[in-house]
Order: structure tokens, then C-alpha cells, then sequence
């Protein structure tokens, strides 16, 4: 059994060790709430912006295509990996690596190239893989026009041809305990064919249907990797938030544990402190 000593410094270190996670759980369930209340509010706006998309891009005429509507065959693939900059949030950041590298070899007949959002992501796909692009300065200051920037530049490389499809895998934020890895094809936009675009030809076009498309595509590419950082954002501070609890509550149970421990060190060494008084008293008088 160790010494008294040893234990009491162990029950400094895991109590100073409580105190950092209980510190960094309420932090990140303050930026949680606020990050949660944004993507909250965007999702409504994203989600009828991409259904307008669909329902005009259906009912486009096959002679005049949009750029970012053109299916090709596809040799060379954009695969966007969202993670966060710092750690201590569970599997948020391995989810997504995993994902990652899954992608990857189930699409070896493709040439995949990377765009890392995140430092963690960056970090550790570099080790594997040949990263093309990285923008992990995105989560210090995110917002629309940061976000519309990056996406301009793989909208003009899929124009361009560089690429014929662009996806992203990001952390959808569900609630706090819980984010859901998905996979989105950005580019090309592709029409559904459902009931709800039966009625596309209800609308009533000024100046054009294919001006007002033009418009409004780049618009929704860029709404759709902001909605996914976004997300991104918000699950991060749900994870370490969750992390950071059970982290806590690892830390308090062995705290007591140690304190168990230490209070049984004590008392047995008090006690065989009793019974060298008394066997020295008992040798005195005989």
C-alpha cells in the first residue's frame, strides 16, 4: 500500500484535475447554447433554400445547364473533412478521421483530394494522406463571409473541371450528447425528382428562371458548407461538454477512492503506532 503521502498528492492531482474539466464542461455549455440557438435558427433557411434549388434545377431545360448542375463522370473527387482545432471532446475529431480514411479506400477508383477544416483533422490525415488545402483558421472567426470565401474556391475548381465532385463530412449536431457523422454531396446539385417538384411550374419567374437560378445557386452551395460548420461548431461544444462531464465524474469517483484509501492508511498506521506504545509499556513493566 502506498504511503500516506503519496496518496495525499495523488488526491491533490485528481482534485486540481476535477476542477480544470468542471471549469471547461461550464465553459463549453455556455458556447454551447449559443452555437446551438445559431444553427438552430439557420437550419429552416437552409433546408427551403435548398428546396427551391431542387425544385427550379428540375425544371431547368436540358439545353442550358448551370455549372454547378453538370453531372460528368467522376475521376477526381473534393472531399472536405470538418473537424475542430482543439481536443478533449471525446470521439468528435476520431469520428470523422474514421469516416475519413473509410471514404478514401471505399472510393480507391477515384483520385481523392483533401481540404482539412480543423486542426485536429489536419494534423493527423497529413500522416496518411496528401492534403491539398487547409483553412484551420475558420473556427477562430466564423462567419458567412469567411465560409462563402473557402466555398468560391472549389466552386470555381468544379467549373474549372479540376474536380468533378465535392463532398463534405462534418458532425451533424442532434443535441448534446449526441452528433451524427454524415457525408453531403455539395457539388454537382442534383434535381430530385419527387411529389414535392411536381408544382415547380406554379412560380412565376422575373426576370428569368435561369437568371434567378444563377443567382441563387452559388447562394445555396456556400448556405450549405456554412450550415455545416455550423453544425460542426455546435457539436464540438456539445462533445466536450459531454467529455467534460464524464471526465468529472471519473475524477470525483476517484477522488472518494483515494480518500477511502487514505483514510485506511491512517487508521491502520495509528493503530500499529496504539501497539508499539502499548508492547513498549508492557516490556517496561515486565
Amino acid at each position: 500500500m502506498a504511503n500516506l503521502k503519496e496518496i495525499r498528492n495523488r488526491i491533490a492531482s485528481v482534485s486540481s484535475t476535477m476542477q480544470i474539466t468542471s471549469a471547461m464542461k461550464m465553459v463549453s455549455a455556455a458556447k454551447l447554447k449559443k452555437a446551438q440557438d445559431a444553427i438552430t435558427a439557420m437550419r429552416p433557411y437552409s433546408d427551403k433554400l435548398t428546396e427551391l434549388i431542387q425544385n427550379l434545377s428540375g425544371s431547368l431545360d436540358g439545353d442550358t445547364p448551370n455549372p454547378f448542375t453538370q453531372m460528368r463522370p467522376v475521376n477526381k473527387v473534393l472531399l472536405i473533412a470538418v473537424t475542430s482545432n482543439r481536443g478533449l471532446c471525446g470521439g468528435f475529431n476520431s469520428n470523422i478521421i474514421k469516416a475519413v480514411n473509410q471514404y478514401i479506400e471505399s472510393h480507391s477508383n477515384h483520385e481523392v483530394h483533401l481540404l482539412t477544416l480543423g486542426k485536429k483533422g489536419d494534423d493527423i490525415l497529413a500522416k496518411k494522406h496528401k492534403i491539398a488545402e487547409n483553412n484551420n483558421g475558420i473556427f477562430d472567426d466564423l462567419t458567412f463571409a469567411n465560409s462563402s470565401e473557402i466555398a468560391q474556391k472549389f466552386m470555381d475548381a468544379f467549373a474549372n473541371k479540376e474536380y468533378d465532385k465535392v463532398e463534405v463530412i462534418y458532425n451533424s449536431f442532434k443535441n448534446a450528447a449526441t452528433q451524427l457523422v454524415l457525408t453531403e454531396t455539395v457539388l454537382p446539385i442534383v434535381a430530385e425528382e419527387s411529389e414535392a417538384t411536381v408544382g415547380a411550374g406554379d412560380y412565376i419567374f422575373e426576370p428569368t428562371q435561369e437568371g434567378i437560378i444563377s443567382e441563387l445557386l452559388p447562394k445555396s452551395i456556400k448556405m450549405q458548407l456554412y450550415k455545416s460548420l455550423r453544425d460542426s461548431f455546435a457539436s464540438e461544444h456539445g462533445a466536450r461538454m459531454t467529455a467534460m462531464h464524464k471526465a468529472t465524474d471519473n475524477a470525483t469517483e476517484l477522488r472518494d477512492q483515494l480518500k477511502l484509501t487514505y483514510n485506511k492508511a491512517r487508521q491502520a498506521s495509528i493503530t500499529n503506532e496504539i501497539l508499539e506504545i502499548v508492547g513498549g509499556a508492557e516490556a517496561l513493566n515486565g
